[in-house]
């Protein structure tokens, strides 16, 4: 009894630590959704909007509202456990609702209001806002922070042992959007199990990506057996092997390898600035594909580069390719978890197609879509800036381009 008493006890210090308060909160925007609220405050709070003044400061300018419904959400920052994908707790703060004796539970369940936040949230940003945004870092950070991770609890999956297949037991892939290898005996569940996400693209495009964790010494023949079962033209690779820790085993060969069934070669190595490209050929049986494979190395363990260049750059290649490859699968893209530098590098994809076809960019609305799809993408605030930085990167060279 008294050893059960002192583990009560210190039970809720433990658990403080990984608290997310949601609180009515409105969004730090200036064009917005309709977003579903979970209580009524008593006072619809007012909206900032934020300008940069010619001095190149941050001037926050009260306007009414757009939507009536201010964001549920309010998360504390998160370290790297919650950043990994670490089993968060919700806890829902109710003081704007006055005395309210005893606590009482909210109508909807947390994951249906996450999730409509996640479906319905967005902040459109003109070329000018977006310029504006990147200037003022503390509200993207607090705009960072309302959406939710939409991580998975484990017992979602129903698949005897899969746990020996992720890399990080708590990054693990939405059921509804999974990719599901077909192997010889569908009865077998693990052989059909791979740590990997359809992601739509712009405008919803169904599979324009696949987000996957770096391959692991027991899943290097699944990932192949995936590539030729996508059929995909190009793999992005968006980490060193190793960090510290393993981020993803050498999964390709130097010359010429069989990974299950499917054979690779490795026709020309081509040393670029900020990544590497090989020009592979895959076969099985007596069919064979031209696979682009990208190692982006220059992006640092657990921060985010210096510059957006390379990253932009990158993209812009991997773009000209899925544009001359009709007709194929999803572009396939990995860092380690599969969800943060990945995260970051589909965001920005789909971002420079909107500002391309609409001179507009929801990123907002882009994170949202994302970690429907797999949860945690774009991991950290940090990150959410960098796409940010990436996005008006972009824009300043369509508006050069338009000027020649």
């Amino acid at each position: 009894i008294l050893k059960e008493k002192i583990q009560l006890s210190l039970r809720p210090e433990k658990e403080k630590k990984q608290e997310i308060h949601l609180s009515p909160l409105p969004l730090p925007t200036s064009q917005s959704k309709t977003t579903s609220s979970m209580v009524q405050p008593e006072q619809t709070p007012k909206v900032v909007n934020v300008v940069v003044d010619p001095q190149g400061q941050c001037v926050p300018e009260l306007k009414p509202p757009l939507c009536a419904s201010p964001s549920p959400f309010r998360m504390k920052p998160v370290g790297l456990q919650e950043r990994r994908g670490s089993n968060v707790s919700l806890t829902l703060d109710m003081s704007s609702l006055g005395s309210v004796e005893p606590f009482v539970t909210v109508p909807t369940p947390r994951e249906k209001v996450a999730m409509e936040y996640l479906q319905s949230a967005g902040r459109i940003l003109t070329r000018q806002q977006l310029r504006d945004a990147v200037a003022c870092s503390h509200l993207l950070q607090t705009e960072f922070m309302e959406i939710p991770m939409n991580f998975v609890d484990p017992k979602e999956i129903d698949i005897p042992s899969h746990g020996t297949k992720n890399r990080y037991k708590t990054i693990l892939p939405n059921p509804l959007s999974r990719v599901y290898l077909k192997p010889k005996n569908p009865a077998d569940s693990l052989s059909t199990y791979i740590n990997a996400n359809y992601i739509r693209g712009y405008g919803g495009k169904e599979k324009a990506f696949i987000a996957t964790q770096g391959p692991m010494i027991n899943t290097v023949n699944d990932f192949w057996q995936m590539v030729w079962q996508e059929d995909s033209p190009v793999i992005v690779m968006i980490t060193k092997l190793k960090e510290k820790n393993e981020k993803c085993v050498l999964y390709w060969p130097e010359k010429r390898g069989i990974y299950g069934k499917v054979e690779v070669l490795v026709n020309s190595v081509q040393e670029c600035k900020n990544y590497t490209i090989r020009q592979l050929t895959i076969k099985q049986g007596s069919q064979s594909r031209s696979v682009k494979h990208y190692w982006y190395t220059s992006w640092p363990d657990h921060k985010t580069p210096d510059s957006a260049q390379p990253l932009l750059q990158l993209m812009l290649d991997v773009e000209e390719d899925r544009v001359e490859s009709p007709g194929r699968g999803p572009v396939i893209v990995h860092c380690s978890a599969g969800i943060g530098r990945t995260g970051c590098f589909i965001a920005t994809a789909i971002g420079c197609q909107q500002l391309k076809e609409e001179g507009v960019v929801d990123a907002l609305s882009i994170v949202c879509q994302l970690r429907v799809d797999r949860g945690g993408m774009v991991q950290t605030s940090e990150q959410y800036e960098f796409v940010h930085h990436a996005l008006s990167l972009y824009e300043s060279r369509l508006s050069a381009e338009a000027v020649q």
